[in-house]
């Protein structure tokens, strides 16, 4: 698989996510997320077996870019873990594009634009409204499933063996709704084995535009990294005890 789009226009990090958004998004395209979290960090990890020798996956989330309503935003169809105080929301949904501003929290992001005609459009969008409306799940049991076959190439062509009925993580429901209208983003995967990385490195997209660098990080991100390092100097300890030497190299 290619290495990414046809042509790539680089945005200054000087723009904002949402400038971003307002400048470049249109309905029908592809939107791309990444961050600094412990989660995105495990999930760019796992990317890393998508094609050998070319490292970490740049992307964790994925999400289809609908309509611009009355309210004058645009709208986003997406699979995702919304967990606010009294509401949580586990699977396709809508939401507003603002979701998306913090540049400190989606410190990287992307439009993927596959040029799609309007009645092509509209098929997309009208399937992305029919999961919503089912109350579409996301399902965890399916990602155990894709780090699975992503350690096993032969594996990402066949069904997912943890799949379930009307259940997606992100990607996966992206892959489902294009391949709806007629489209197939990743051909020779599994609907339910796509990451991702795998839609950033389509073969079919002839644009995309990228936000990316180095925003100023987040309480959230630094806590992510101090754990991060925590953990890391735990298991580094944990291994010397059991060499039976000390931190510093001598003798325990």
């Amino acid at each position: 698989m290619k290495p990414g789009p046809a042509t790539v226009t680089t945005v200054s990090r000087a723009m904002g996510n949402r400038e971003f958004f307002d400048t470049y998004a249109r309905p029908g395209m592809v939107g791309l997320a990444a961050g600094n979290t412990v989660i995105d960090r495990l999930i760019a990890k796992a990317q890393r077996h998508v094609e050998l020798g070319t490292g970490w996956g740049r992307w964790s989330h994925a999400f289809v870019i609908g309509e611009r309503r009355v309210d004058g935003f645009l709208w986003v169809i997406e699979s995702d873990l919304e967990i606010h105080s009294k509401n949580i929301r586990l699977g396709a949904q809508e939401n507003r594009i603002t979701k998306f501003d913090d540049p400190t929290f989606y410190t990287s992001i992307a439009l993927l634009d596959f040029r799609l005609p309007p009645e092509t459009v509209t098929r997309l969008l009208a399937g992305g409204l029919d999961l919503v409306s089912a109350r579409a799940r996301y399902s965890m049991r399916e990602l155990i499933g894709t780090l699975i076959a992503l350690r096993h190439p032969c594996l990402r062509a066949k069904p997912n063996p943890l799949a379930r009925p009307e259940s997606y993580y992100c990607s996966a429901l992206v892959r489902l709704l294009f391949a709806k209208a007629g489209v197939d983003l990743t051909p020779g995967l599994d609907v339910k084995n796509t990451t991702p990385e795998d839609l950033w490195r389509s073969p079919l997209a002839p644009a995309a535009w990228l936000l990316d660098g180095a925003a100023p990080a987040s309480r959230v991100a630094k806590l992510a990294q101090a754990v991060e390092h925590r953990v890391r100097a735990r298991l580094r300890q944990g291994r010397n005890r059991l060499r039976g030497t000390s931190p510093l190299g001598g003798p325990a």
